[in-house]
């Protein structure tokens, strides 16, 4: 049975010789130019806003990317950067190319930090101690990682998750760069986590990462190399952190040699998987390094 919508009864609506409303007449009541005045006289006089009253319609968000002779790529990730974000934070692994200098060329308000040991690791804790926003975003500086994908992270955050990761294994995510040890390797090891951890994610070595920097202490991060990213999802499920997945498209490395070393560091994922999960007796380590005041580059 089909229905049709009554002609409009509205008294000033235009209509045809049959009397329908003619196409594309608002057949709407008109607000009078007197109505708006009236329904505010109406409503009485409003509030007076204080001045030290503080109206906040967004959170600031850090950018922090760790880099080692990347001048070749910082170009392009940083001309991609949205404006939502407020702060970009290098992280520089003692660069013998112009990395530093080229991210001052592309971006004058960067923030250069030397990262103050080894390790992938270590230069995300640098860059976070650094972080003045409220959320912390953490990207590569390789041109893998599309930072135009950045709002989709700050939108589970503005709703009420506290971690959020890139997966390249749900729709509308995938990778151009994955080989094939280590599509083989990821899936080990999120089968490995998925158990340990009582968990449902869809990818776990990929760090597209955003997170609520009011958790970083709950995040208790330790690793200095590219396990970290492991780390960084295992504490978050052990401290009931809530935890979104968004989509990622994983590029290509756009120049140079990845530092990543699949198997060793596959095995230092595993090993870390195995001594964090919950119920695991603590494991014996050195106390976690500080990482130095972030001394600004040369």
């Amino acid at each position: 049975m089909s229905t049709t919508a009554p002609p409009s009864t509205h008294p000033h609506a235009p209509t045809g010789p049959d009397g329908r409303p003619r196409p594309g007449s608002d057949t709407h009541p008109r607000r009078r130019a007197a109505d708006r005045a009236g329904d505010e006289a109406a409503a009485g006089p409003r509030p007076m806003r204080r001045a030290d009253d503080v109206v906040v319609t967004r959170h600031t968000v850090s950018l922090v990317v760790p880099a080692r002779n990347e001048a070749r790529n910082i170009p392009w990730v940083f001309e991609q950067i949205p404006r939502c974000v407020d702060e970009v934070i290098l992280v520089d692994g003692s660069s013998s190319d112009a990395t530093v200098p080229m991210a001052r060329h592309c971006l004058p308000a960067v923030r250069s930090v030397a990262q103050s040991g080894p390790g992938k690791g270590n230069a995300l804790r640098t860059g976070f101690a650094a972080a003045t926003g409220e959320y912390i975003v953490m990207m590569d500086a390789d041109g893998s990682m599309w930072p135009g994908e950045i709002p989709h992270f700050l939108h589970f955050l503005d709703h009420g998750y506290d971690f959020v990761k890139g997966s390249r294994c749900i729709g509308g995510g995938g990778s151009l760069d994955l080989t094939r040890i280590r599509s083989l390797g990821n899936r080990a090891l999120l089968a490995v986590a998925n158990r340990l951890y009582d968990a449902r994610l869809t990818d776990l070595c990929y760090g597209y990462c955003a997170f609520r920097r009011s958790f970083l202490d709950a995040l208790d991060l330790r690793s200095a190399g590219f396990e970290i990213e492991a780390e960084m999802t295992a504490h978050a499920l052990r401290s009931g952190l809530r935890i979104a997945e968004v989509p990622s498209l994983e590029l290509p490395r756009r120049s140079g040699r990845s530092h990543l070393h699949a198997v060793a560091d596959g095995r230092r994922v595993l090993r870390t998987l195995i001594t964090e999960r919950p119920g695991a007796r603590t494991p014996a380590v050195a106390p976690r390094e500080r990482p130095a005041a972030p001394a600004e580059e040369r």
